[in-house]
């Protein structure tokens, strides 16, 4: 069995930090380089080139990433950003189907699917994110919504190819994201389990250990620890966390 991925401390600024404040933010982060661990930001569309100047600038350990990618190469669709515009200014890692991209901008799983297929076609390294509405964990539904989520992805013989190589979850319990609400460590656990059953059942033991799955939901470094220390748990994606310098170090100095 091959060895297992490095932690994965990924942050997500949404819409915050324009190419000033992008620049500010990692011109004042030192992270030191970690062997087991690997740290990402996904920032913006206006703050990509901004983001990607100062990390080399400062040779930080660190990769940018985009928030969202078009399935379609070009054509009539007004404020989507392409695959081959974003691999133009150096960017080969995006994230697919927040939970706010399926609430406010009408994102299915057919069209999640559609994305992350088309960003694996081009080479891109994808997060796909999944994660059960409050009133769903509440009627019993966490299990069957994951499935949902995760079943024409696992059908899909080129999203199948590239897990655990260049297709990774991120899972964010709805009802925990920007509220201040974290899933108990067993709560985290026990949806992390189950979304690596339904990958061991489609794509094998190996390949299924091989996907990291990371938590987010209101991660902070007075919750990190605990979490990481949870089985199956492979990494943060983290929100406001992120938007500090500080916070986001204090975070990877707990991998």
């Amino acid at each position: 069995m091959s060895a297992k991925p490095p932690i994965l401390l990924a942050g997500n600024w949404k819409m915050n930090h324009g190419p000033k404040a992008a620049r500010e933010f990692l011109q004042k982060l030192e992270l030191p380089k970690k062997d087991r661990a690997q740290a990402r930001l996904y920032v913006p569309a206006l703050s990509l080139t901004s983001a990607i100047a100062s990390t080399q600038e400062k040779t930080l350990p660190l990769q940018i990433g985009a928030q969202n990618v078009h399935y379609e190469k070009s054509g009539a669709f007004t404020g989507e950003i392409s695959g081959p515009m974003l691999s133009e200014i150096g960017i080969n890692q995006v994230l697919i189907g927040h939970s706010e991209r399926r609430q406010f901008f009408g994102e299915t799983n057919e069209s999640v699917l559609l994305k992350t297929k088309s960003a694996l076609e081009q080479g891109f390294e994808v997060l796909l994110c999944i994660g059960e509405l409050l009133s769903e964990r509440e009627a019993g539904k966490t299990e069957s919504v994951l499935t949902e989520q995760l079943v024409h992805v696992l059908e899909n013989q080129e999203c199948k190819t590239h897990f655990g190589g260049r297709l990774h979850l991120a899972y964010e319990p709805v009802w925990a994201i920007g509220t201040g609400v974290v899933a108990t460590p067993e709560q985290a656990q026990s949806a992390h389990g189950f979304v690596r059953s339904l990958l061991t059942k489609s794509l094998g033991s190996e390949k299924a250990e091989d996907t990291r799955i990371l938590y987010g939901g209101s991660v902070t470094p007075s919750n990190f620890k605990e979490l990481l220390a949870c089985p199956g748990i492979d990494g943060g994606l983290v929100g406001g966390a992120s938007l500090r310098p500080e916070s986001f170090r204090a975070l990877w100095d707990l991998i």
